[in-house]
């Protein structure tokens, strides 16, 4: 049989003592990781991401910690506003060890600290404000507690990146009476734009009115415009033609013969005048010397005006009495 013997105890209690040697010595850190080892119970340094070698049993890893971004809810808290109301707050916190050593021996709980001091920060922030205003300055809350935070947490080896609140809730009554007055004020702005939207509407009539009323004028203006050249160029088409026919007359009667075609076209006219008198009146005068022309006709034209006013024979007379004195 196979016997054990002395020396074949001590080479496996040897060798166990190896492996658990080596197991302590060697310290395998994670990426984003690092870990404080203390030797004798006294800082000795900082194990960085990879493999380390320690000495066992003398030196020991006291703290782990990780490098990465942590975000933490701080617990919901009330907090009083400048105006005397409460307000249901919570948020969360985003923070990253930057110094393992001082977030190691600087506090004995650096995430309790950070938490406490935000959360004592944001009541102080918001007892500095109206109600109104911290829903409408979020980031500045933010910023103010973020601020606050990192200049203490410098001491902790922690960086506080952000502070971000999740909910601001008010009590029930204060929510009802916002509620209110959000409803108002879109009542409010119902009842402006329909006041704009009319107001807009009766500028839009007048103005229409008053270009119609312009364009019509305008209209009748130009009409007129019209109407005065046709009447001048007729005018003057009337006054060319009978210049131009006075012109013919008078070189008519220059021409041999012209005066007695003038003095027979007077007598035509002389004797047309006085049937036409005949015609219409119920009394007729004949001139006491009929061989005296222009008494005669000066009588004829006495006895038109009283028997017969009418235009066509009075021009008539006129134009004859202005030949014979011609």
């Amino acid at each position: 049989m196979f016997e054990i013997t002395e020396f074949m105890v001590f080479t496996f209690v040897l060798v166990l003592v190896a492996i658990v040697f080596v197991m302590k010595a060697i310290k395998v850190v994670p990426q984003q990781s690092a870990w404080i080892v203390e030797r004798l119970g006294k800082f000795h340094s900082v194990l960085s991401p990879g493999l380390n070698v320690v000495v066992p049993f003398i030196d020991r890893v006291a703290y782990k910690h990780s490098l990465k971004e942590v975000p933490l809810d701080t617990p919901s808290q009330v907090c009083i506003t400048k105006d005397n109301t409460q307000l249901s707050v919570d948020g969360v916190l985003f923070f990253q060890v930057t110094d393992p050593k001082r977030a190691s021996y600087g506090t004995s709980n650096y995430i309790i600290a950070i938490t406490q001091l935000a959360q004592t920060t944001l009541r102080s922030v918001i007892g500095k404000m109206e109600l109104d205003k911290t829903f409408e300055e979020r980031d500045l809350i933010n910023q103010s507690v973020v601020s606050a935070i990192d200049e203490a947490a410098l001491n902790w080896g922690v960086k506080v990146l952000r502070y971000e609140i999740k909910d601001l809730t008010p009590p029930a009554v204060i929510l009802q009476a916002m509620q209110q007055q959000i409803t108002a004020e879109r009542e409010k702005r119902a009842v402006v734009a329909a006041s704009e939207g009319r107001k807009q509407e009766q500028i839009n009539l007048a103005t229409g009115a008053r270009e119609a009323a312009i364009a019509q004028s305008e209209g009748e203006k130009q009409a007129a415009i019209n109407k005065a050249e046709g009447e001048a160029a007729a005018t003057l088409a009337i006054a060319t033609a009978t210049a131009e026919a006075l012109r013919r007359v008078a070189e008519a009667t220059q021409s041999p013969g012209g005066m007695d075609a003038v003095n027979l076209k007077v007598a035509e006219r002389y004797v047309d005048a006085f049937s036409g008198i005949a015609k219409k009146g119920n009394t007729l005068l004949l001139p006491a010397n009929m061989n005296d022309m222009g008494s005669m006709i000066a009588s004829a034209m006495s006895i038109m005006r009283s028997t017969d006013p009418n235009a066509q024979n009075q021009e008539t007379a006129a134009q004859i009495l202005q030949n014979l004195k011609k």
